[in-house]
């Protein structure tokens, strides 16, 4: 069990508790809400729950006991394709059921271990288990992401991604058809009151902003293009849930189970479809594309009445 006790400085006045102890000790928001709900955090000797809020000039104590060590286990990924590969990038065509990095708790295969286990060799900045990741994408989304293989790659694009001068696009397959049929949807995304492994449009939220437009009309669904401005987790998937158009599939963010069955899927439609930023090198803008796998494939056919 590891302790530190610290006045909490002017800038953390007002903040949430998790946000405050991640800020300041370095852990990650979901750890940090995980100490908190387990008691381990304490203002001025009173018991703090993760959405409590901080005090300028409290006295902040915190007990928590050390995750273990993740590391990077090379798994083979017959299904990731090699979309592009040169001395500083490697983009690759994620499938479902592969996450990007290791974590505590995940088991399955990475992007990362995949890419070990083929023989890449990937920059070593960050955190050793997220070596040359730059960006996400959830287990159960396919598409593209781009891994940095230099140090000074993963510099340019982790700044890139954080100054939103990357393009990112996506497919997704909702539920109705949204009103109007294109339009952007700016609403703070943060962690679900009741439900840590979900996130939720809430007032005190990170600036969230995702414009959509509708390609294709059916019956009861429609497929849209989504340009993310922001990169926030799960954002398409909570900003449709909060219009009432969940992605088709996504049982998480309330998606009827009985179109997901007709359509034989077993995970949202959503598709990283295409890629684009300044190559790190050259600074020349370079896009990436993909095309849908093959269950995205036949729920749109079966959609489509082909």
């Amino acid at each position: 069990m590891e302790t530190r006790s610290l006045p909490l400085p002017d800038g953390l006045d007002g903040v949430r508790v998790d946000a405050g102890i991640a800020k300041l000790l370095g852990f990650s928001r979901s750890f940090a809400a995980e100490v908190a709900e387990g008691g381990g955090v304490t203002l001025d000797g009173a018991p703090a729950g993760k959405s409590d809020r901080l005090r300028a000039g409290g006295w902040l104590e915190v007990s928590w006991q050390p995750k273990e060590e993740v590391r990077i286990v090379p798994i083979p990924v017959p299904d990731l394709a090699i979309v592009h590969d040169d001395e500083s990038i490697v983009v690759v065509d994620k499938p479902a059921g592969v996450a990007a990095h290791p974590s505590v708790g995940w088991t399955g295969p990475t992007v990362v271990g995949a890419l070990a286990a083929s023989g890449y060799r990937i920059a070593t900045s960050g955190a050793a288990e997220r070596a040359g990741v730059v960006h996400r994408l959830d287990v159960g989304t396919s598409g593209l992401m781009v891994v940095a293989k230099s140090e000074t790659a993963y510099t340019a694009l982790k700044r890139a991604f954080h100054d939103r001068e990357v393009e990112k696009i996506y497919h997704a397959v909702v539920q109705g058809h949204p009103d109007p049929l294109a339009g952007t949807i700016d609403a703070p995304i943060g962690r679900h009151p009741r439900a840590d492994w979900k996130f939720a449009v809430i007032a005190d939220g990170k600036h969230s902003v995702t414009h959509y437009e509708t390609l294709e009309a059916f019956p009861y669904a429609s497929l849209l293009e989504v340009h993310l401005e922001t990169g926030r987790t799960h954002q398409i998937r909570v900003h449709m849930a909060a219009q009432r158009h969940p992605c088709v599939g996504d049982a998480m963010y309330g998606a009827d189970p009985t179109i997901s069955a007709r359509l034989g899927l077993t995970r949202q439609w959503l598709h990283a479809k295409q890629l684009a930023f300044a190559h790190p090198d050259t600074g020349a803008w370079v896009t990436f594309t993909t095309e849908y796998p093959t269950d995205l494939a036949h729920a749109l056919n079966v959609l489509r009445g082909d």
